[in-house]
C-alpha cells in the first residue's frame, strides 16, 4: 500500500489528527492559517485551535488575483499561472509559519486548504442562463501537497456543487458540530468580503439550520477606500464611516436589486456586488455624492442587510446568541449599527468564550471539514437542498 494511504489509515484510527487549515476570502486580504488539534469527529468532535496567523498577500499578488477576479472573460495562460503561483505562495507562507512555530512538518497530519476564490456564480444570478451554480478556487492541492510534503485535502466546494448545493456558504457543516447548543438558540455571523450566517435553533439537527449569504460586507467598503482613499487597504474600525452621513436616498437605490427578494439560503459575490454596484445604484439617484457620506451609507446599508436577515431567519420570540468574526468584527461603526437596529432578545457573545479565535474561524472551519472527509461522518443526515449530507475535499499525496 502507498505510505501516505496507510498514514491516512493510522491517523483515521487514532484519537486526534493535527490539521492546518488554510483560507482565503473575497477580501483578498491574505492567508490566514490555523493549526489546529482535532479529537473525534462529527459530535464527538473537540477542537483545539493551537497556533492562528494571517499572511498578507504582497501588493503584486492581490493586483495579481484582483485582475482575474469575478470576470467572466479571463485569459486561460494567466489562470494557470496564477493557480501555481497561489499554490507556491500559499506553501512558503505554511512552511514559514511551521518553522515560527517550531513545528516540523512531519507532526502535521493534514493541510485543509480552501484556496482562492476567483468566480461565483449562483444558478439564481440574473446574467446565469445555464441554471447551474459555477464556482472556482484556486490554489493547486497537488502542488501544496509536494511542496509542503503534507497530505492535503483541498477543492471542499466543488462535492458540495456535485450534490445540488450551491458551494457556498460552507460554515454549516462545521458551525454545526462545532456551536451547535441544547439551551440557546445560535447565529454565527460572519462580515468577510461576504456577509453570512449560520442560524441554529437550539438542540435542532442538521435539517433545522440555516446558512446564507446576505450581501456585502466588508468587499464593498473596501473597494471604495482603496479607490478614494489609496493610502488605506480599508477603513480601520469604520473610522472614516463614522465621519459621513448617511445618504437615504442611495440606501433605497442599494437594495433595489432581484437578489434581495431570493429567499434564504442563497450566496452571491463580487460578481454582483462590486465598484459597478455602487456606480449603478449612484446614477439611479441622478447625484454626486461625496465620497465620505457615500462609505458611511455603504457601511449603514451592510448593517441593516444583516439585522434584517437576523430578525427574518430567526425565532424574534427567542434569545438569541450572536457570534460574530471575520474583519467585519473590528468595523465599530457596523457593529454599533447592527446592535442599535436589532431588539434586546439578541444578545452579542465573544465567539473566543466558545475556544474559536474570531480571526481564525474560518480556517479553523475547513480543519473540521477535512477531518469530516478522513473519517466519513454521517452527522450531517438528514441533510438539506442546499447543505446536502457529504463529506467534501479532494485528497492530494505528498508523493
Amino acid at each position: 500500500m502507498h505510505p501516505s494511504l496507510i498514514r491516512l489509515t493510522e491517523m483515521a484510527k487514532r484519537d486526534y489528527r493535527m490539521i492546518l487549515g488554510l483560507m482565503s476570502g473575497t477580501s483578498l486580504d491574505g492567508l490566514d492559517l490555523a493549526l489546529c488539534k482535532v479529537e473525534g469527529f462529527g459530535k464527538t468532535t473537540q477542537l483545539t485551535c493551537l497556533h492562528h496567523t494571517t499572511i498578507p498577500y504582497s501588493k503584486t499578488m492581490k493586483s495579481e488575483i484582483k485582475s482575474v477576479y469575478a470576470q467572466h472573460e479571463m485569459d486561460a495562460r494567466k489562470i494557470c499561472t496564477l493557480n501555481v503561483t497561489i499554490a507556491e505562495t500559499h506553501a512558503a507562507m505554511i512552511l514559514q509559519c511551521l518553522d515560527e512555530w517550531k513545528i516540523d512538518t512531519h507532526q502535521v497530519d493534514l493541510l485543509a486548504s480552501h484556496g482562492q476564490t476567483i468566480f461565483h456564480f449562483p444558478k439564481e444570478h440574473l446574467d446565469n442562463l445555464t441554471g447551474k451554480t459555477m464556482t472556482w478556487q484556486l490554489g493547486d492541492g497537488d502542488l501544496l501537497a509536494v511542496k509542503t510534503g503534507i497530505i492535503t485535502v483541498s477543492d471542499f466546494r466543488q462535492k458540495q456543487l456535485a450534490a445540488g448545493g450551491e458551494g457556498a456558504p460552507l460554515a454549516a457543516y462545521s458551525d454545526y458540530i462545532l456551536f451547535n447548543d441544547k439551551e440557546h438558540d445560535r447565529i454565527l455571523l460572519n462580515l468577510g468580503g461576504i456577509a453570512n450566517l449560520t442560524y441554529m435553533p437550539k438542540g435542532g439537527k442538521f435539517d433545522s439550520i440555516t446558512c446564507t449569504d446576505l450581501g456585502p460586507a466588508n468587499g464593498l467598503m473596501d473597494r471604495w477606500v482603496s479607490k478614494h482613499w489609496p493610502e488605506f487597504a480599508f477603513d480601520a474600525e469604520g473610522a472614516l464611516a463614522s465621519q459621513g452621513k448617511v445618504i437615504d436616498r442611495l440606501l433605497i437605490a442599494l437594495s433595489n436589486h432581484p437578489f434581495f427578494e431570493i429567499p434564504f439560503p442563497k450566496s452571491i459575490g463580487p460578481e454582483l456586488f462590486n465598484e459597478h454596484y455602487i456606480e449603478n445604484a449612484m446614477r439611479e439617484c441622478d447625484e454626486n455624492y461625496n465620497e465620505i457620506d457615500v462609505l458611511a451609507t455603504l457601511n449603514r446599508w451592510t448593517a441593516r442587510l444583516v439585522s434584517d436577515a437576523i430578525q427574518k431567519i430567526s425565532d424574534k420570540n427567542e434569545t438569541t446568541e450572536i457570534f460574530v468574526s471575520g474583519g467585519g468584527y473590528y468595523n465599530q461603526t457596523l457593529m454599533k449599527s447592527i446592535k442599535t437596529l436589532l431588539s434586546s432578545n439578541y444578545i452579542f457573545n465573544e465567539i473566543a468564550i466558545t475556544g474559536i479565535p474570531p480571526d481564525a474561524k474560518e480556517a479553523i472551519l475547513f480543519s473540521v471539514l477535512a477531518n469530516e472527509c478522513i473519517l466519513g461522518s454521517s452527522v450531517f443526515e438528514p441533510g438539506t437542498a442546499s447543505h446536502p449530507s457529504i463529506s467534501m475535499g479532494k485528497i492530494s499525496l505528498p508523493r
